[in-house]
């Protein structure tokens, strides 16, 4: 049996149990390595020196949370929440909660789309975001699943489509590593050829939206990392030093390209509004380390699951079965040009939802579907969809991916959001299936 089918098959197998998606990744990862014969001794070096490649990330989600439960104590997310309430109409309006359901939904997609290419933060906005709106969600009955859907669009289809920001990141892998690979293709190419899936996306989020989740679905209104009496200060300077950490957090970021950079700089700013409360109250710098500590540990399961993640993809990599799973299916196909097609896609989905990552599974794609495809007759155009399809597939429905982990973090901040079923399965579904079919279809006109 293939390592690597084995391994994601473990991981994935427990994750729908129920069991923590820490545990699934070091059991699955125990799995793959076990079965490509490494041995636990060479499984648990491999997993251990993948420990290590997505802590700055780790770290990263960790400094967000402080910065995020630090914003609320200022009091700016009440605020918004109150002026949010009075907008909405009674419970008993119902016409004009869904409406505003609606608007909320496209908000969310329209912020977390300009997240990947105009102001290319990613997932930073989600802790700030998120978590002050589930009050919103509540009063609105809001189906989080759908809010789910709505960022793991924004923070994936743009991208896919758009050569800016991380998309002009991602089209350059896909370049580069085609012609790499033999074949020389122009940087406009990888749009015209990702045109196709990326409406396949579009169909789904319409699908999640106004038919899935678009029933009433009823919540707690429970506290968050912060207790609501104690964030609510409301003073002048509390808002305007929130106001100004958060551009400068968006400003750092895009101009260091570092999470950690920008959330560090607004964390400096706010410990100024910190000293200015112990002066005029009695506020502790105790009391700051406290909410700090508690912001951290309201992100500090994506972090534990990078971290895991990153041992996980290790293990994969060093079974060395990723090549023969390709080469495999290569033989298998047997020239039959509608099936190599299906069969590529479905092997990109089960190596990107092992790795977790669109832009790491692209160089492992590359190398052998550019011989494969051109040896079958696929045109250029068909070649880069397939990549690049291949590539994101599985990105929305692993349970390690920052485009799932992200938008649980904010969902769960008062704990009633599941990372696997609220977040994991629905992405699975309205993306992975469209990006499937709508992948499949461009391969064959293009």
């Amino acid at each position: 049996m293939n390592a690597v089918i084995i391994a994601v098959l473990v991981m994935i197998g427990l994750s729908l149990a129920r069991i923590h998606v820490v545990v699934a990744l070091i059991a699955g990862a125990a799995a793959g390595g076990l079965t490509a014969g490494l041995g636990v001794e060479g499984t648990l070096a491999a997993f251990s020196e993948g420990l290590g490649s997505n802590a700055l990330i780790a770290l990263s989600y960790g400094l967000l949370g402080a910065f995020a439960v630090a914003v609320s104590y200022t009091g700016l997310p009440k605020l918004m929440i109150n002026a949010a309430l009075k907008v909405l109409s009674t419970k008993e309006d119902t016409r004009r909660r869904g409406l505003m359901k609606v608007l909320i939904l496209l908000v969310i997609v329209f912020i977390s789309s300009l997240s990947q290419n105009l102001v290319p933060v990613h997932i930073a906005f989600i802790p700030l975001l998120i978590p002050p709106m589930l009050q919103v969600f509540n009063e609105l009955y809001l189906d989080r699943r759908a809010a789910a859907s709505a960022l793991t669009f924004g923070l994936k289809a743009p991208y896919m489509l758009i050569p800016a920001g991380y998309g002009a990141i991602y089209h350059q892998t896909i370049q580069e590593n085609m012609e790499a690979s033999g074949m020389s293709i122009p940087f406009e190419a990888v749009q015209d050829a990702l045109i196709i899936p990326v409406a396949g996306m579009v169909v789904g989020l319409f699908i999640a939206l106004f038919f899935s989740y678009r029933k009433p679905r009823t919540y707690e209104d429970r506290p968050l990392a912060v207790e609501e009496e104690e964030s609510a200060q409301f003073s002048t300077f509390g808002i305007a030093c929130a106001v100004l950490s958060i551009v400068v957090v968006l400003v750092v970021q895009v101009q260091t390209d570092s999470m950690i950079a920008g959330a560090f700089s607004g964390l400096l700013l706010l410990y100024i509004y910190f000293i200015v409360l112990r002066i005029t109250s009695g506020f502790t710098l105790s009391d700051a380390d406290d909410i700090l500590t508690n912001g951290m540990k309201m992100l500090a399961f994506i972090g534990f699951v990078m971290i895991t993640a990153g041992g996980f993809a290790e293990v994969i990599r060093e079974t060395g079965h990723v090549d023969s799973l390709v080469n495999t299916a290569a033989q298998w196909v047997d020239g039959r040009m509608g099936l190599a097609a299906a069969v590529m896609l479905i092997i990109g989905l089960f190596i990107t939802m092992g790795i977790g990552s669109s832009f790491a599974t692209v160089p492992i794609l590359a190398a052998v579907f550019v011989p494969l495809g051109e040896s079958l007759g696929f045109s250029m155009l068909a070649i880069i969809s397939l990549i690049g399809t291949a590539g994101a597939l599985g990105d929305a429905g692993s349970p390690a991916s920052d485009s799932t982990l992200g938008p649980t973090a904010g969902l769960n901040a008062d704990g009633q959001h599941n990372h696997i079923w609220d977040t994991v399965v629905p992405t699975f579904i309205h993306y992975n299936i469209p990006l499937l079919i709508f992948g499949w279809i461009a391969a064959m006109i293009l």
